[in-house]
C-alpha cells in the first residue's frame, strides 16, 4: 500500500537542507577579530559563567590528568599533550556560548537553560557528528604524541618528572620532542580549526548537514587564511594563559572566546 502524503505536512530536514553553494562567505580583516573579541566580552559581561560551572565542564580533563599521574610514570608524558590538545575539543564546549550569543542578538535574555536547546532541534545531529570528528582528532593527536615520545625516549625513559624536564631542555632527543611535538600539534590544531571555525555555529544557525558545515568551514578558512591563522594564535595564547592560571583563568577565557567565535562567524557567513 502506498502511503499518502498530506499537503500540509512539514518538510523533512533533508528537503530544506542548504547546500554549500547556497552559503556565501565574506572576506574579513584583522579589525573584525578585535571587534569580535570586544563583542564576546560584552556577551560575557551580560552573563558571566561561574568558575564552578567551568570546572564542571573541565572535570573530565582534570580527572584524566590525575589518573595519568596516579598510575605512574609510564603515562605522565601524556599529561601535557592531553591538556594542550584539549583546545581541539573547545568548539564542543563552546556550543552553549554560541547559543547564548544567538539569543542575545535576537534581543532575548541569556539563560543557561536555553543554552542547550539545540539538542531538541534538527541541529543536534550535525553538531553530534562534528563533535565526534573533533574527538577523533583529539584521540589522533594523543596517539601521535605517544608515537613521537616513544620513538625518542624508548631507550632512555625518564625516571621522574624532574628527570624528564631536565632531558627535555638539555638533551638532543628532548629538543627533538619539543620540535616534532609542536610541529605535529600545529598540524592538528590548524586542521581542527579549518574543520570547525565555522562548522559548529553554522550547524547551529542554519539547516545544514555535517558535510556541508565542514566544507563551508574549510572554504571560509582558506578564503581568510591569514586572518584566521592570526585568530588561531590568539585563541591558543588566551587558552594558554587561562590554563597557566591553574584553569581558573579559563573561567573567563573560554566563554569570551566562545561568544567571540559566534560574532566572528556572523562576520564571515552572509545571513
Amino acid at each position: 500500500m502506498v502511503a499518502l502524503t498530506h499537503q500540509n505536512e512539514a518538510p523533512l530536514f533533508r528537503d530544506i537542507c542548504l547546500h554549500a553553494d547556497d552559503i556565501k562567505i565574506r572576506k574579513i580583516t584583522l579589525k573584525d577579530l578585535w571587534q569580535s573579541l570586544r563583542e564576546g566580552w560584552e556577551d560575557y559581561s551580560e552573563k558571566p559563567i561561574s568558575t564552578l560551572t567551568l570546572l564542571l565542564l573541565y572535570y573530565p580533563l582534570i580527572v584524566l590528568v590525575f589518573i595519568m599521574f596516579a598510575l605512574g610514570k609510564d603515562l605522565r608524558f601524556l599529561a601535557f599533550p592531553t591538556v594542550a590538545g584539549f583546545t581541539l575539543l573547545g568548539p564542543i564546549v563552546a556550543i552553549a556560548f554560541f547559543e547564548m550569543s544567538r539569543h542575545r542578538e535576537r534581543g532575548q535574555r541569556m539563560r543557561w537553560r536555553r543554552a542547550f536547546g539545540f539538542v531538541h532541534s534538527s541541529a543536534f545531529a550535525p553538531i553530534l557528528a562534528l563533535s565526534i570528528l573533533m574527538t577523533l582528532l583529539y584521540a589522533g593527536w594523543l596517539y601521535s604524541a605517544e608515537i613521537i615520545y616513544f620513538s625518542l625516549f624508548a631507550d632512555t625513559p625518564p625516571s621522574s618528572v624532574a628527570d624528564f624536564l631536565n632531558q627535555l631542555v638539555t638533551t638532543r632527543h628532548g629538543g627533538a620532542l619539543i620540535f616534532y611535538g609542536n610541529f605535529v600539534g600545529f598540524l592538528f590544531a590548524y586542521s581542527a580549526m579549518a574543520f570547525s571555525v565555522v562548522a559548529f555555529p553554522l550547524a547551529l544557525d542554519k539547516p545544514v548537514n555535517s558535510f556541508t558545515a565542514i566544507w563551508v568551514s574549510v572554504r571560509a578558512f582558506t578564503s581568510n587564511f591569514f586572518v584566521l591563522a592570526v585568530w588561531g594564535l590568539v585563541v591558543v595564547l588566551i587558552m594558554a594563559v587561562g590554563a597557566a592560571l591553574f584553569f581558573i583563568g579559563l573561567a573567563v577565557a573560554l566563554p569570551i572566546l566562545g561568544h567571540a567565535t559566534w560574532h566572528l562567524y556572523r562576520k564571515i557567513i552572509e545571513p
